[in-house]
């Protein structure tokens, strides 16, 4: 047995909680490196490190765990890889815990930055992100329950959440709701799920002489 798999079996939580938390907190840095670069004296090489230990501890401390018990509960619940399975696994995914992941996130986050209404940030974000949150975990966590080894599932799902939570992080500085509706926009089939604001052109359009 691979060294890597045989520590994944002899300390299965420490061993998905530190790949995952590591993944967390790696998105936000790589995120502020491909961020338009910032003169704010706290950054160092371009990283706001403050930023990405609390990133980190937001990891570690919820995310991490919580994915790790959720995934198991999943399995135990929805045993093995068969549609019906699989599609349980997913809807529960995403409606019970998308809502919690996402509030964790933000909340979380608003917290540790000393905010004075730590639900602003949620209470603004939430419905944006978690629609295109759907989208891209329904897709991830199909290939997650169909294919992925139970044991290996919170770690894959690290590996994705590089991804989206490059993509939080980058929402929660900007508008969730334009920066979600120009993605989506040009994709087919997904732009009256992210229309823009009212008053808002989809394309914008020269001035007519």
């Amino acid at each position: 047995m691979h060294p890597l798999l045989g520590l994944v079996h002899r300390h299965p939580w420490l061993a998905n909680v530190v790949a995952y938390g590591t993944l967390f907190s790696a998105a936000d840095a790589a995120q502020q490196k491909l961020a338009k670069p910032s003169q704010d004296p706290r950054r160092h090489n371009g990283l706001d490190l403050n930023q990405t230990a609390k990133v980190a501890l937001v990891g570690f401390t919820f995310h991490a765990n919580f994915n790790y018990a959720w995934f198991r509960s999943l399995e135990r619940l929805f045993p093995g890889a068969k549609v019906t399975m699989v599609i349980a696994k997913v809807t529960c995914d995403q409606v019970i815990a998308a809502p919690v992941t996402i509030g964790a996130f933000y909340t979380g986050l608003s917290l540790l930055d000393g905010e004075s209404n730590i639900f602003g940030k949620l209470q603004e974000k939430f419905w944006p992100t978690y629609k295109a949150g759907v989208l891209c975990w329904t897709l991830f966590q199909a290939v997650n329950f169909a294919l992925v080894p139970p044991l290996l599932r919170t770690a894959y799902v690290g590996a994705c959440s590089f991804l989206w939570t490059a993509f939080l992080c980058y929402l929660r500085q900007t508008d969730a709701h334009d920066t979600t509706s120009q993605l989506f926009q040009a994709v087919p089939g997904l732009a009256g799920l992210f229309p823009p604001r009212a008053g808002e052109n989809q394309v914008k359009m020269p001035s007519e002489k």
